[in-house]
């Protein structure tokens, strides 16, 4: 039997991260956005201030014989209709994947007990609203299976689309998968890089250089007037959080490309169970000539192939480029209950 516990601060506790994130790796989904140091820091800033910070934190904890068994990381809050919703942590903006924490075994004892603890809280929700969710996710049907037991009303919609390639393991054997003239293209810009003399590429390895290598990736970013208006000092602030806790866990990929010693395109991935997770880049459009965010992009791909990942998840978006280099779609869902 589950027992269940509410926390409405967010504990900071080696020993819940420790069993939080063995939970997960055991978990319905696995992915870096579940992780506790990137909720727990997600949290901090409300998600770089997508969120007011009057949101109140609702995170429920399943146990089972003194075990962690199940975490709902959930937070009040209007959500974007207005409407008093309890949201998963991490929505909507900056975390791509989202689910509940629980075992497959125990996701249905698990919802069942999850909705009584939310009907008994001191404040009046009227909807849970569950963004970026897998649409073979069994949260889905379980949780609708469950609120139509009550008699609420359920909606499920499509949402975003998130392409990624599954990697063969060896570069030569990927770029064979692709378009003749997209192999052709990644082939000419790597040559004529390579050719110049001018061009190299490195993944950040020392923590000693992070802050100066993350604000110099913040700048590339800035390059294009949409990010540079999505990088307001608190989103600034949430991503420094983020890059540090993904370097402290061990599962960050920060790389750049240069051109003569400079700094001409970046990609902050994270590099997860096996897949690298392209989570976004930048571009000094100064050396465009060189077609530098394809060039690292390449080499990413090759890195990735030569070193056992799986695969290379480009996550939501629908850009032309991600699908030139081969990748196909996965599709996400929201679901949102009323009561």
């Amino acid at each position: 039997m589950l027992t269940f516990t509410l926390h409405r601060t967010f504990p900071r506790s080696d020993d819940l991260a420790l069993a939080w994130n063995a939970l997960l790796s055991e978990s319905i989904l696995d992915v870096p956005f579940l992780r506790y140091e990137y909720l727990s820091t997600w949290w901090e800033t409300r998600g770089g201030g997508e969120w007011p910070p009057s949101s109140e934190l609702v995170l429920v904890l399943a146990q089972r014989n003194g075990d962690l068994a199940g975490i709902a990381p959930l937070f009040f809050a209007p959500n974007r209709q207005g409407e008093p919703a309890l949201l998963l942590l991490g929505s909507i903006e900056i975390s791509d994947y989202l689910d509940l924490i629980v075992r497959p075994a125990d996701l249905a004892e698990f919802v069942n007990g999850l909705l009584k603890v939310l009907l008994a809280l001191p404040f009046s929700w009227r909807l849970l609203d569950w963004h970026n969710l897998f649409e073979d996710s069994p949260t889905l049907s379980v949780l609708e299976a469950e609120a139509v037991r009550l008699g609420w009303r359920v909606e499920q919609e499509q949402t975003y689309r998130a392409p990624y390639i599954p990697l063969p393991g060896d570069f030569e054997t990927y770029l064979a998968r692709l378009d003749k003239k997209q192999r052709h293209e990644i082939r000419r810009k790597l040559r004529r890089a390579h050719e110049s003399g001018r061009v190299d590429w490195y993944i950040v390895q020392d923590e000693a250089t992070l802050d100066a290598e993350i604000e110099a990736f913040l700048e590339l970013m800035a390059e294009d007037p949409e990010k540079a208006a999505f990088l307001t000092d608190v989103m600034r602030s949430q991503m420094r959080r983020s890059v540090h806790a993904a370097f402290r866990a061990g599962w960050l990929q920060l790389a750049f490309l240069t051109v003569e010693g400079e700094k001409a395109a970046g990609y902050l991935n994270f590099d997860y169970r096996h897949r690298i997770w392209v989570y976004n880049s930048g571009l000094n459009r100064r050396f465009l000539e060189l077609s530098p965010g394809w060039v690292l992009l390449a080499h990413l791909l090759k890195w990735a192939n030569e070193n056992g990942r799986s695969e290379f998840d480009f996550m939501r978006g629908t850009e032309e480029y991600k699908y030139r280099f081969g990748g196909v779609d996965r599709r996400l869902k929201r679901i949102a209950v009323w009561r």
